[in-house]
C-alpha cells in the first residue's frame, strides 16, 4: 500500500477533478502490474495496472482509493474492471467520499466474490489525495500557504526587495511544490511589484507549471485569472490543490478566512530587522485562539535553510 500511495503522488496536481490514485498488483510475492491516474484523469490507476499485469486471478490488488463504481463516458468503472478480472483480494487505502462511489465500489467487488480489506495506510492514502478529499468534503481546494522568511519573520526588505531570502536548495524544493499544484495564487501587489512567472524551473518538470491566479477584485493581466476573494476558490474548476505564495496581505486574508490547510515555512538563517512581515493582521485578539490549530508534520534542513511543515488540526 505504501507503494500505491507513492505512485498516487505522481499524479498530484494533474488529475483534477479526478482523484490521483495509485495501484499495485502482486502475485506470489512479485509485482505484476502498477499504475497511477494519468494527466487529465484517465486512464485510472486500476485500469492501467490491470492492463500492465494481464491476468490477475489469484493476485492481490492494492489501491489507495476505493475503485470507482459510477458510469462515465470516458471509460469503464474500475470496480467493474476488477470484478471482471476476479483477483483474489483487493486492499483499499480509504473509501471514496464521492457519493457516486462511496461503498458501492466495495459492494461490487464483494458481489463478484472478491475479498476486500479496507483502511490499510488510510491516513497516508487520504493525505496523498488531499485535494480531492478537500473538494469532496469541504467543497473547495486543499490550500497550502508557502512563506520564505528570515529568522525574524520578514519576507523582504522595507523597499520590497526579496531576492533572495532562501538559498538554491530551498527554492528548488519550492518548485517541486509548485509542480504538485493545480494552480498558484499571489496578491495583486506581488504581481505589480515582481512580475512573477510562477513557473516550474526544474529540468524535466517545466511542463508541470500550474495556472496563475491573482487575488484581486479587478481585471487580471493576460495569462492570469483574477480571484476576487479567498472563498471564491471554491468556484475554481479543475483546481483541487492550490498553492498560495503571498504576499503578506494575501497570506493574512487566507488565514483569517481559515482556508489554509497546510503551511510551508522556509526559514533562512538571516535577520532583516525592519523588513516586511511574512503575515499581516489576521484579526487575532486573544492568544488563546491561536493555540491548538496547527501540528508539525515535517522538519528538515535544505542547505543552510530550514523547512517546517504544519497541517491544520
Amino acid at each position: 500500500m505504501a507503494s500505491a500511495v507513492g505512485l498516487a503522488a505522481r499524479g498530484r496536481g494533474r488529475t483534477a477533478p479526478n482523484p490521483n490514485v495509485g495501484c499495485v498488483i502482486v502475485r506470489d510475492g512479485h509485482v505484476i502490474g502498477r499504475g497511477w491516474t494519468q494527466p487529465g484523469g484517465r486512464p485510472h490507476a486500476e485500469a492501467q495496472a490491470v492492463a500492465a499485469a494481464g491476468a490477475i486471478d489469484a493476485a492481490t490488488v492494492y489501491v489507495s482509493l476505493e475503485p470507482c463504481a459510477h458510469k462515465s463516458t470516458r471509460g469503464a468503472a474500475c470496480a467493474e474492471i476488477l470484478a471482471a478480472a476476479r483477483p483474489a483480494r483487493v486492499v483499499i487505502g480509504c473509501l471514496d467520499p464521492d457519493p457516486r462511489t462511496n461503498g458501492k465500489g466495495v459492494a461490487r467487488l464483494q458481489r463478484a466474490g472478491v475479498a476486500v480489506t479496507i483502511g490499510v495506510e488510510a491516513e497516508a492514502a487520504r493525505s496523498s489525495m488531499a485535494g480531492f478529499m478537500s473538494r469532496q468534503t469541504k467543497g473547495r481546494p486543499h490550500v497550502t500557504l508557502k512563506l520564505a522568511q528570515s529568522i525574524d519573520g520578514c519576507i523582504a526588505l522595507p523597499d520590497g526587495s526579496s531576492r533572495w531570502i532562501t538559498g538554491l536548495a530551498a527554492r528548488a524544493h519550492a518548485h517541486v511544490e509548485r509542480s504538485r499544484a493545480d494552480a498558484i495564487l499571489v496578491g495583486r501587489g506581488t504581481v505589480e511589484a515582481d512580475s512573477p512567472t510562477l513557473d516550474v524551473r526544474l529540468p524535466g518538470l517545466e511542463q508541470r507549471s500550474p495556472r496563475r491566479l491573482m487575488l484581486s477584485r479587478g481585471a487580471a493581466p493576460d495569462g492570469w485569472i483574477a480571484v476576487d476573494a479567498p472563498d471564491a476558490i471554491a468556484a475554481l474548476e479543475g483546481v483541487d490543490h492550490l498553492l498560495v505564495e503571498g504576499g503578506s496581505a494575501t497570506a493574512a486574508a487566507f488565514l483569517a478566512a481559515d482556508l489554509v490547510d497546510r503551511l510551508l515555512l522556509y526559514t533562512a538563517p538571516i535577520i532583516i530587522g525592519r523588513g516586511l512581515p511574512a503575515i499581516g493582521d489576521i484579526g487575532l485578539r486573544d492568544l488563546t485562539a491561536a493555540h491548538g490549530r496547527w501540528r508539525l508534520v515535517d522538519a528538515r534542513a535544505l542547505g543552510s535553510d530550514n523547512l517546517t511543515v504544519y497541517e491544520r488540526i
